[in-house]
């Protein structure tokens, strides 16, 4: 007998044969689809490279691969062969962290960047460099281009520049050219670093920059005006490790036209960034990579030292804290530590009443992100339900991981807005509040929550909260210094009018790499895909944003993951000197030795790893060769650390 699943992917056959209007619709969204993602397996290791491969990209049909690595060459693969095609001796002199094939060149023109600060040009047929510039003055992580853009590419650089290079100009002996297209320098402060970029492939116009802070910038190229850099002394004399200073550069005026660019940044985010920098904490946050979704309506962005986010580019949304705009005055019943059923609150239907029963029984056994698991399932069929959003947000505070308290502030909202007389909800908003430390907002959450449930403002537990508030907003003065930074008039702006995150992927580690990626899979970027520094690699479904599949793709860290354009194929590599591929196996029932079983396990685990001490991290990977280390924030190991990079 056909399956359910089966049934529908028939009837949907059918119908595309009918009707052809429906055939890329069909083709989108069996692309990638469960079937494929749950027999997804090691198809095949290319072997070739003598180091670790840092990136990948496909040509846009599918038919080539390119991959570069730090033994500074070049492959061009024929994935469905398994073959080696050719290889290209760059003249790199450092490693390779960036390769791109331009668009309308029939795949004979490549772009690469590296360590060494150059960008070079290949001819695949002649096997020759046909460009190379040496404009910038850090490493070049990455390179952009746009499908409908010929002869012109990007590239993003350590020294906090975005450059625009054109093919059609032909004097490439310039060591400083008319080409500085974003100077972050200028906004971010002398120590700026842009790590990514994209651009957006529907409407080119728009291109993506991450850099090392947690925000995401998106620019409108149009608005935007090429400019030179300047650097004190002779730009041949500079060391990729030097950053232009505020008071070096020349007289070019690198302020940004009005309405140039949006800024984009978790919630809770930028808070967090402050308490680093304040008390000297290890850890950074930095984006390792940044690309758009299918449509061009979405925005993934994997955050080093924190989690992966999806924004919505076309229905933006703003940060939340707190908007006593939601509560009006009514008294309910006092809560227990779970909701079981609110009167006010929709009929939940069988299939959604029987996840919330099961995710309330993971939270009685402590089992908080089996209990998150299937409150995603439930919200994702429901998404009207107080009760849903409320209990949920009690376990994202039971858990604890990174981002979960704002994203648990986020819930209590979603609540209060269905329902604003949601008492556990308003209660559990001030405790997020609290404890992210925006202490007077919880101030005056928790003074119009006693007001408005006046029974309950001499409970324990309101009591207590309420001592806790007002202690922290005593031991806040205004002597507290944070590191001194300085940022454009034009960046303080910008920041704080940053939009706010769709989704949020957890259970990877990122904080061991800086060339990290994240990716979406499918036609329809049905599924994310990400890189760890466990070795593996996760899967989650988009729609619930839970981990649906983990998979060993790297003997220590995988970096690069680049979805096949149209077939469910996937590409991957990371510290190995190989590069894997992935597919949908044949369903006999024979045993995947790359699973990982226990997906929360590991998940669990790569939390605690991203809050240890990446120096301890390092201890474990030794004998491997780690490429792109995320600075640590003690700056007089700043210069050690990026010579050590290139060499090890």
């Amino acid at each position: 007998m056909m399956d359910c699943s089966n049934s529908v992917i028939f009837k949907r056959k059918i119908f595309r044969e009918v009707n052809d209007k429906n055939l890329q619709s069909f083709q989108r969204s069996q692309h990638v689809n469960a079937d494929l993602i749950n027999r997804l397996g090691l198809e095949k290791e290319l072997e070739g490279h003598q180091g670790c491969v840092n990136c990948l990209e496909w040509n846009e049909k599918g038919t080539l691969l390119a991959s570069g690595s730090d033994d500074v060459q070049i492959m061009i693969w024929d994935a469905f062969r398994h073959k080696q095609v050719t290889s290209l001796r760059t003249g790199h002199q450092g490693n390779i962290f960036a390769v791109k094939f331009l668009p309308n060149s029939n795949d004979t023109i490549l772009v690469s960047g590296a360590a060494d600060s150059k960008i070079r040009v290949h001819d695949i047929n002649m096997k020759d460099t046909t460009h190379v510039y040496s404009c910038h003055a850090g490493r070049v992580k990455r390179i952009a281009t746009a499908p409908t853009i010929p002869f012109m590419f990007w590239s993003a650089a350590e020294d906090g520049t975005i450059m625009q290079f054109d093919l059609r100009c032909t004097d490439t002996t310039q060591t400083n050219p008319q080409n500085v297209l974003i100077n972050l320098n200028a906004h971010m402060g002398e120590y700026a670093e842009a790590k990514c970029l994209s651009v957006n492939p529907l409407r080119p116009e728009y291109m993506a920059v991450g850099a090392n802070d947690p925000y995401v910038r998106v620019y409108d190229r149009r608005m935007l005006t090429c400019k030179r850099m300047q650097y004190p002394g002779e730009a041949s004399n500079r060391f990729p490790w030097d950053h232009p200073h505020l008071d070096s550069f020349s007289d070019e005026d690198y302020s940004l036209p009005i309405g140039c660019v949006d800024y984009y940044v978790a919630g809770h985010l930028p808070k967090k960034q402050s308490d680093y920098m304040k008390f000297k904490r290890y850890r950074s946050l930095a984006s390792t990579y940044v690309t758009f979704g299918p449509t061009g309506s979405e925005l993934l962005v994997n955050l080093g030292g924190e989690q992966i986010y999806l924004f919505d580019i076309n229905r933006k949304r703003h940060a939340q804290k707190y908007d006593i705009s939601l509560f009006k005055s009514s008294k309910v019943e006092f809560w227990t530590d779970l909701d079981k059923t609110v009167k006010s609150d929709v009929k939940l239907p069988p299939r959604v009443e029987y996840l919330k029963k099961r995710a309330n029984n993971y939270f009685e056994k402590e089992e908080f992100t089996k209990a998150i698991i299937m409150y995603n399932q439930a919200i994702s069929q429901l998404s009207n339900s107080s009760v849903l959003y409320s209990n949920r947000a009690a376990a994202y505070m039971k858990r604890k991981w990174d981002g979960d308290l704002y994203a648990a502030l986020r819930d209590c909202h979603c609540a209060l807005k269905l329902e604003p007389t949601h008492l556990k909800a308003h209660f559990r908003l001030a405790r997020c509040l609290f404890e992210l430390s925006w202490a007077s907002e919880a101030f005056q959450c928790l003074q119009e929550f006693k007001a408005m449930f006046p029974d309950y403002a001499k409970s324990h537990a309101c009591e207590a909260l309420d001592r806790d508030i007002k202690a922290e907003i005593y031991s806040q003065t205004d002597a507290e210094k944070q590191q001194a930074v300085t940022i454009s008039e034009q960046e303080k702006q910008w920041t704080s009018q940053a939009y706010d995150y769709e989704y949020r992927f957890c259970g990877h580690c990122n904080t061991t790499t800086d060339i990290k990626e994240a990716n979406f899979f499918g036609s329809n970027g049905q599924y994310i895909v990400a890189g760890s520094d466990d070795g593996s690699f996760f899967i989650w479904e988009k729609e619930t944003t839970n981990i649906v599949r983990v998979l060993r793709g790297d003997d220590s860290i995988v970096n690069c993951l680049q979805p096949h354009p149209s077939y469910c194929l996937l590409a991957t590599s990371g510290i190995d000197p190989v590069v894997r591929l992935w597919s949908p196996r044949p369903d006999d029932g024979s045993k995947n030795e790359r699973e990982i079983d226990n997906s929360d396990d590991a998940a669990s685990a790569n939390q605690k790893r991203m809050n240890a001490d990446p120096l301890e991290i390092m201890l474990m990977n030794m004998g491997y060769r780690i490429t792109g280390f995320l600075d640590v924030d003690d700056e007089e190991n700043d210069r050690a650390e990026h010579q050590q990079v290139n060499c090890r």
